[in-house]
């Protein structure tokens, strides 16, 4: 199980200016180097780009697992503060206009109050508005501490930010999450989704998350779409923001361009009228 908050030694060994989040700049030291590349999320019925998420990559766009098996108890605070910055600095260097959506790690979280501050300072200096931010959160973590997590993400939503529970599916505690507070998205794992137009237990599934989120006033991307079967059946279902291959892969250091084709003019055309 992941602990959700830092332990009385674990934050005594964090240098002063951590604790108090009062340099925006020092959260980017982190002993490693790491960058970012950006997936869109496209809103199908609108033909538009709903957000980006920023998907850590080495410093030359090496995988994901390459830096996060550099992150270690004692720097996973200033990792996740640094993720923030560097994620906020990107968007705005890109010239990204829609929403920017940043992983967060909710065991390197002490206090949600205090540790938002860098998060907020970053978005003041580069220009980021902050209903423009989405934090998300696995919820493939298996997490432990329901309660403190939604603590967390109620402090975020209270801030201006956007939330979200991503790989939604995939743990164990999904649900009771969703009971214990409600995100302004969910984001179906690609498990799921991954050849619903051809697995009725999948179907039954992702039709009832459809219904519960619509009745709880929440959002739900579809992540992980590869063909264009998938994408008729979630739009067909009623869900129109998706993130996957169809559309475009991750790019590093840069925009992924949406190929025309992926649109499925008239299923869209449908839903938008």
């Amino acid at each position: 199980m992941i602990k959700l908050k830092l332990a009385a030694s674990e934050f005594a060994s964090l240098d002063e200016t951590d604790r108090q989040c009062g340099d925006c700049g020092a959260a980017e030291r982190v002993g490693f180097k790491f960058d970012y590349a950006y997936q869109p999320i496209v809103d199908l019925a609108a033909h538009s780009i709903y957000g980006h998420e920023a998907l850590v990559r080495g410093p030359n766009g090496e995988g994901a697992m390459s830096v996060l098996a550099q992150v270690t108890e004692k720097n996973r605070y200033r990792f996740d503060q640094a993720c923030r910055v560097k994620a906020i600095k990107g968007a705005a260097q890109l010239g990204i206009e829609e929403r920017i959506s940043i992983n967060f790690l909710p065991n390197a979280i002490y206090k949600p109050e205090v540790c938002i501050r860098t998060t907020l300072e970053a978005a003041r200096v580069h220009g980021f508005p902050l209903d423009r931010i989405i934090f998300e959160v696995t919820e493939g973590e298996r997490v432990e501490d329901g309660p403190w997590l939604a603590e967390i993400l109620r402090e975020y939503k209270r801030r201006g930010l956007l939330t979200a529970i991503d790989d939604f599916g995939a743990g164990y505690a999904g649900l009771t999450l969703l009971a214990n507070f409600q995100p302004d998205l969910i984001k179906i794992d690609m498990e799921l989704v991954r050849n619903v137009d051809q697995s009725k237990a999948r179907q039954a599934i992702i039709l009832g998350l459809v219904r519960i989120c619509s009745d709880m006033g929440v959002k739900i991307i579809a992540e992980g779409i590869e063909s264009a079967a998938e994408r008729d059946f979630l739009l067909d279902a009623g869900i129109r923001l998706m993130q996957g291959y169809l559309f475009s892969r991750p790019v590093f250091q840069g925009l992924g361009e949406i190929d025309p084709l992926s649109w499925g003019d008239a299923k869209a055309a449908k839903l938008a009228s």
